[in-house]
């Protein structure tokens, strides 16, 4: 899929700095010595300053072919069948996440590939249920998001792309905010604003995210932080649940050029688990990531991400071996600088068990849930309780939406800034022996103003909209 309908030639894509540069072709280039393969997408880093058609070039003798060119980022996505376009172009610039699954797929089960999920079935908007579900909603209480919507629910002005599996367009708490001209699908590495390349197909995740966002504040179902704001469907998961390095990478480019004031990422990129090792792939990687989100926040776009549900201390520059040292780990986009990253807790306001932490790289933290006691939020169809740092994220991310509109000439840093600055501190537990075995679970590194479980502490939707001077609407 791609941003336009036919192939564009290279002096029409030299304009297109804002979305990418969208090229066809074939997915072998007709290159002597190119070897025919089962066609794969790659990430491509170039020297920062590339031209356009020096990077194609490159791609081409390769035997690649381009998909897009971010120059902005000197960033591109090729596909290629020859197995040694990798070396070709260069191990320390090109990483495909397909090429890394299939050879895992390999080593463990050559035969039988890993099915897609089930399809979603389509929303039907008179079978969702109308039941006001705000009493069920512990997490909207924690950071007083309830009393926030006495002074105001956010401004339209704000848009918000959720970086996610896609969001239901016709779920009834969602469909009057969703902005459909600022959606697209990114899957392929270049945007692509077809519905149908930006709704949900297999996962209730992006919905899920983007209720805790901006669900309707109606008197039915549930409630967002920011009910007034606006939410684009950015898909950069696919139907197998996996989110590959050039899908992050045109979602937060594609925000950027839609001047989007915030986005919210609650997923790290395939396919490992975390970048625990770092090799030159996930140099790749972390490279055209961190360009990504660098031009995204100079271009006004502030980027939220969920820490991960791997329970690993990402404390960077950690010694391996002591306690509260760090695993050396890296989540990303969440460990990038200018990311907000965002830890979890469950209904007693603790880290919760699952919840990656790390001193110097959480912010904030916010309500994910734990086993019984999850977040409801919006689902296709419906209504249901997830738990996670997914969770977590996008409350921090309705927080900021109200601080962006209550300032909408506030640049990214000053959001966060403010952000942090009234967010509830929260002291290290005493005691984190979650099992009772007599073992921590985790060392809570800090101090109660700031900590590697806590950030900076809860944040708080109250204190995000309410004059100073003007008495609390619940009071």
């Amino acid at each position: 899929m791609s941003l336009l309908a036919r192939p564009l030639r290279a002096a029409v894509c030299t304009a297109l700095v804002l979305s990418g540069c969208v090229t066809a072709g074939p997915a072998v280039a007709d290159e002597p010595g190119c070897v025919p393969g089962r066609s794969l997408r790659y990430v491509v880093t170039f020297d920062r300053g590339t031209p356009e058609s020096t990077a194609r070039e490159r791609i081409t003798g390769a035997c690649g072919a381009t998909t897009v060119y971010y120059p902005q980022i000197a960033v591109a996505v090729a596909t290629s069948g020859d197995p040694g376009f990798g070396a070709r172009i260069g191990l320390d610039r090109a990483f495909s996440a397909q090429a890394e699954r299939l050879a895992a797929q390999r080593a463990t089960d050559p035969v039988k590939p890993q099915p897609a999920r089930a399809a979603l079935p389509r929303t039907d908007p008179g079978t969702v249920p109308t039941a006001d579900l705000s009493a069920q909603q512990w997490d909207m209480r924690m950071i007083n998001a309830d009393r926030a919507h006495g002074f105001t629910g956010g401004s339209r002005d704000v848009v918000i792309g959720v970086l996610d599996s896609g969001v239901d367009p016709d779920h009834p708490d969602l469909a009057g905010a969703l902005d459909p001209d600022d959606s697209a699908g990114c899957l392929t590495g270049a945007p692509d604003r077809a519905p149908a390349a930006w709704a949900p197909t297999t996962s209730v995740h992006g919905t899920h995210v983007a209720g805790i966002i901006a669900a309707a504040d109606d008197g039915r179902g549930v409630t967002g932080v920011a009910p007034g704001v606006r939410v684009a469907s950015v898909k950069v998961i696919d139907d197998r649940g996996y989110a590959d390095p050039e899908a992050a990478v045109c979602g937060l480019m594609w925000a950027a050029s839609r001047h989007m004031r915030l986005t919210n990422s609650s997923f790290f990129v395939n396919p490992w688990t975390l970048s625990c090792i770092r090799g030159n792939d996930r140099g790749v990687v972390h490279e055209a990531l961190a360009r990504a989100v660098e031009y995204s926040t100079s271009a006004g776009t502030l980027n939220v991400a969920a820490a991960t549900n791997e329970a690993v201390d990402l404390t960077p520059s950690a010694r391996s071996g002591s306690p509260g040292a760090g695993s050396g780990c890296e989540a990303l986009p969440a460990g990038l600088r200018d990311v907000v990253a965002v830890s979890a807790v469950g209904p007693d306001r603790v880290k919760a068990g699952y919840s990656s932490y790390g001193l110097g790289v959480i912010d904030v933290t916010a309500p994910g849930g734990e086993t019984g006691e999850c977040v409801l939020s919006t689902v296709p169809g419906g209504y249901a309780p997830l738990c996670g740092t997914s969770m977590a994220a996008p409350h921090v991310t309705g927080v900021l939406a109200l601080l962006a509109s209550r300032e909408p000439g506030a640049r990214p840093r000053q959001l966060r800034r403010t952000l942090e600055t009234q967010a509830t501190p929260m002291a290290c537990p005493a005691d984190y022996d979650l099992t009772g075995d007599g073992t921590q679970d985790a060392y809570c590194a800090g101090y109660e103003g700031y900590s590697g479980f806590y950030g900076h502490g809860m944040a708080d939707a109250l204190a995000a909209v309410a004059p100073k001077g003007r008495p609390d609407p619940a009071r």
